[in-house]
């Protein structure tokens, strides 16, 4: 363990440090608890042996000021002191200290303290170990619960939680967002033919371009079987129309064969693309309804295109 001194004796001081030494442990020595305060703030300690009496700082505020610090591995401390009554040693438990030892201290009874101190902040450390792990794996479990598990983008779960936010974003702040859904072409037709297993690695590899696309900020999820969603927000309908042309340009450059569909050729998108602004009277809903119906207007128009939402009465 490290061991932490607090002694404004010179020669109790050296002797502590030949005990706690000799017991095998590392040593830290403070002249007093001014500069023990200063020396814990900038090392980690397991085990603190304190004067009670000293100039500056005392054994019982330099106790108080450990605990409040509130470290994860947890700190020993030991107090010493010339005094024996039970209404003083109360004093210094109830301030944090785990034991004490009465001055002049004898070597074999510290060296018991020792031996309880490194009992306690080993199991204290296995603890916060285990809890550190069991943080890590609720933090991972609750990412994976919001991704889809074949193209590691959002799920619907994700999707559904983000469009709360972004309708409370709406309504306190203004925030606009645009949405590209977007489509794989003739994808059953792909799937019959090469198998489920050909048809998992081109959803894989058309999240990937979705992915590679995005900004800081921007989010895609797996909106259904063959279709990706992706949320911009802060952009316009031309910008969002520039990124949904790109993935669709990145996709049909991968040049994946497709020869099921007619005439036979690469695999690709279509796309389609809304925008909600804040001054209209849209629900987040309504933006992703009119995504899909620019979708649709992409695949009756011939696919492998990109169409943008033009709500009725404007051509």
């Amino acid at each position: 363990m490290r061991v932490l001194i607090a002694e404004d004796d010179s020669a109790s001081r050296l002797i502590h440090q030949m005990i706690v030494e000799k017991c095998g442990h590392d040593c830290l020595v403070a002249e007093d608890g001014e500069e023990a305060w200063e020396i814990f703030q900038d090392a980690e300690v397991d085990v603190i042996l304190s004067n009670w009496m000293m100039p500056n700082i005392d054994g019982i505020e330099l106790c108080r000021r450990v605990r409040e610090e509130r470290r994860a591995a947890y700190t020993y401390f030991i107090l010493l002191t010339a005094r024996g009554e039970k209404e003083h040693l109360l004093e210094g438990i109830e301030a944090g200290a785990d034991d004490y030892l009465t001055k002049p201290i004898d070597a074999e009874e510290l060296q018991v303290r020792l031996i309880s101190a490194f009992r306690v902040t080993s199991l204290q450390r296995q603890l916060t170990e285990k809890t550190q792990g069991l943080e890590r794996l609720n933090e991972l479990l609750f990412e994976q619960a919001r991704k889809d598990p074949l193209t590691q983008l959002g799920n619907r779960l994700q999707l559904r939680e983000d469009l709360e936010m972004m309708r409370g974003r709406i309504e306190r702040y203004g925030h606009r967002y645009s949405a590209v859904l977007c489509d794989i072409d003739f994808f059953k037709p792909y799937n019959d033919h090469y198998g489920h297993q050909a048809g998992d690695e081109v959803l894989i590899k058309v999240a990937n371009v979705v992915a590679e696309h995005l900004r800081s900020g921007d989010t895609a999820y797996r909106y259904g079987g063959e279709e990706f969603l992706i949320i911009l927000p802060e952009q316009s309908l031309e910008s969002a129309t520039v990124v949904a042309d790109r993935v669709r340009r990145a996709v049909e450059d991968l040049t994946i064969p497709h020869e099921a569909k007619t005439p036979p050729g690469s695999l690709t998108i279509s796309a389609g693309v809304a925008a909600l602004l804040p001054e209209g009277d849209k629900d987040i809903e309504v933006l992703l309804n009119d995504a899909d119906k620019a979708l649709y207007r992409a695949k009756e128009s011939g696919r492998n295109l990109v169409m943008i939402h033009e709500p009725a009465g404007e051509t």
